[in-house]
């Protein structure tokens, strides 16, 4: 009887075990998905260049009336890796929604009456689908330096005549811009 009573005891522990393993609980899992270009380019664009968020000041609608530009907020391109041989510029050409103003981009969200302008490192307006000013590289890692802000938006009356400011009203935007790079 003890070796029954045993060899019962064993198979009870034995499927408990088995039991424990196949209801065990899940305590994490996930998927990492890597992707990405090969280009054919004498520098990478680093990935957080390449989808990056550039946030905005908290724009008082007063700096905008009448046409008027916030404060500029600037942003680069970093580029890493860079083999330049002959090449010693880049330029950069911005695309996305044009707004009313078809070199500046569309605002998306509630607040109205803007769009954002994207300029170079001097200030100067870059309009959309026209090649920035050249920017001098070096070899190795390096970058091109932007600028953004917002304008207030001027309306053309229908069949003519002088334009008058748009009204500007508050609330959250956001807008997007694609950008090509070409070495020279």
């Amino acid at each position: 009887m003890k070796l029954s009573t045993l060899a019962g005891a064993i198979m009870a522990v034995s499927l408990a075990a088995t039991s424990a393993v196949s209801v065990a609980k899940d305590q994490g899992h996930g998927v990492i998905t890597f992707k990405g270009a090969i280009i054919d380019s004498p520098c990478s664009i680093a990935q957080e260049s390449q989808y990056q968020t550039v946030d905005m000041d908290q724009i008082s609608n007063v700096a905008l009336k009448n046409g008027g530009k916030s404060n500029p907020t600037p942003f680069k391109i970093e580029l890493r890796g860079c083999e330049l041989g002959a090449l010693k510029a880049a330029t950069a050409t911005f695309t996305g929604s044009p707004s009313s103003n078809p070199d500046l981009l569309a605002l998306k969200g509630t607040a109205q009456g803007a769009s954002l302008a994207i300029a170079d490192h001097t200030g100067a307006l870059i309009k959309l689908g026209n090649a920035s000013p050249a920017q001098t590289l070096s070899n190795g890692d390096t970058y091109l330096q932007f600028n953004a802000y917002l304008q207030g938006d001027m309306v053309a009356p229908e069949g003519g005549g002088e334009s008058t400011a748009a009204e500007i009203v508050p609330g959250d935007f956001e807008t997007f811009a694609n950008f090509t790079l070409a070495y020279q």
